[in-house]
């Protein structure tokens, strides 16, 4: 049986010189690994080999996780994001190639999020259009935290952002110092920091974005910059190594 869906390119690699092994995020099936047979044929039924990034109408035989799926269409989707429009901007493709690491690490097989997916598109769609730019890059910056947020509260693991997850008092200007727990998943307060050997302390700038993350459009570079070393963080606990690409991410913003 055949399966129609709309699909992100997270992954392609070579299989032989004619074909491919591509990853797609999809709609309403979520992650399948699918052989694209002939795709690096200059006349192929793919208008040449699938690029990370692009994203259109795919459609693939039923498999199961112990074998791939078989790719017999995709229809790209004109304009959609890719590497032509990202290769000027390096900040912008490492941004778009971690948020699709991100994506590859959290989430399974055959399991959909499609709230998730139309994230995912928009991102890539918003960092495909900006350019190499201070401003831009900030820009890209506050929509990589924004997805990196929305990311985990859709697979299950946001974190407590408002409230210390110990006691449970709210945040407030009465709190003398903020913490952040990866281990306690959440903010921690000065009263509780002893429980939580990994604690990071935050400036209170910080929490605030994100207690309310409509603060965080506003917000200066010296705190994004500060959000996202956390969220890296938090990202390397519950991966259990860090993220490949977050390095490249660090050493942009401290440039």
């Amino acid at each position: 049986m055949l399966t129609k869906d709309a699909a992100i390119c997270i992954r392609a690699l070579d299989y032989s010189e004619t074909s491919q092994i591509v990853t797609f995020f999809t709609r309403a099936t979520g992650k399948i690994s699918a052989i694209a047979k002939g795709s690096k044929r200059p006349k192929s039924a793919f208008d040449g080999p699938i690029e990370v990034f692009s994203h259109g109408k795919i459609v693939f035989s039923d498999s199961t996780k112990e074998k791939l799926a078989i790719l017999t269409e995709f229809e790209s989707a004109g304009g959609g994001p890719g590497f032509d429009s990202l290769c000027t901007n390096l900040f912008a493709l490492n941004c778009s190639l971690f948020a699709a690491e991100l994506v590859s690490n959290l989430t399974d097989e055959y399991d959909p999020h499609p709230q998730l997916f139309d994230s995912f598109l928009q991102f890539l769609q918003g960092t495909n259009e900006q350019q190499a730019t201070s401003d831009e890059q900030r820009d890209t910056l506050v929509s990589l935290i924004l997805f990196q947020l929305s990311l985990l509260k859709e697979v299950g693991l946001k974190p407590i952002l408002n409230a210390c997850v110990n006691c449970k008092n709210f945040l407030s200007s009465d709190w003398a110092q903020v913490y952040f727990s990866s281990s306690a998943n959440g903010l921690i307060c000065r009263d509780c920091e002893s429980s939580s050997p990994d604690k990071i302390r935050l400036t209170k700038t910080a929490a605030n974005c994100l207690s309310n993350l409509k603060l965080i459009t506003d917000a200066n570079e010296k705190t994004l910059n500060e959000i996202e070393k956390i969220l890296v963080t938090h990202f390397t606990e519950i991966l259990r190594h860090p993220p490949k690409m977050a390095k490249h991410i660090l050493r942009q913003m401290s440039l």
